[in-house]
């Protein structure tokens, strides 16, 4: 019975969209996630670990793991705030940087896959189920 609801299509459709996101991402030397906390040093560098970790909406010990995963290999670096050197601020690194445009380019091609086939008024309302606030 399970395999006939519609939570058991949405979770394959997630694993197999994951997977698929996954291997374009090897590539480019990262990791799942990792390119969501890039994308929001990539909307406003220098962000402190407590504003990753809200805006992320994950725990504190997963941005700890992926910020020194990150660090290792050369896409971020930490330093402390200018007017307050007690605060820690994560900021891109060029190379870092530079991962803006494929990562974005991986995200538009898998959008493009997601939605082949779609009209685009069943694209539109799509966008507009999958957007609505889960309370």
């Amino acid at each position: 019975m399970l395999d006939e609801t519609l939570t058991y299509a949405l979770i394959k459709l997630m694993k197999a969209h994951r997977n698929q996101l996954a291997a374009a991402l090897v590539p480019l030397g990262l990791h799942v996630g990792q390119e969501l906390l890039l994308n929001q040093l990539w909307r406003e560098d220098g962000l402190t670990q407590g504003e990753l970790i809200a805006r992320l909406g994950v725990e504190p010990p997963t941005v700890t793991k992926t910020l020194q995963r990150l660090e290792r290999v050369g896409f971020v670096y930490r330093a402390p705030d200018p007017d307050r050197p007690r605060i820690g601020r994560v900021y891109l690194t060029d190379a870092g940087k530079a991962l803006r445009e494929p990562v974005e380019a991986i995200w538009r091609e898998l959008d493009a896959d997601l939605q082949r086939g779609f009209t685009q008024e069943e694209r539109e309302l799509l966008t507009k189920l999958l957007r609505v606030e889960q309370s």
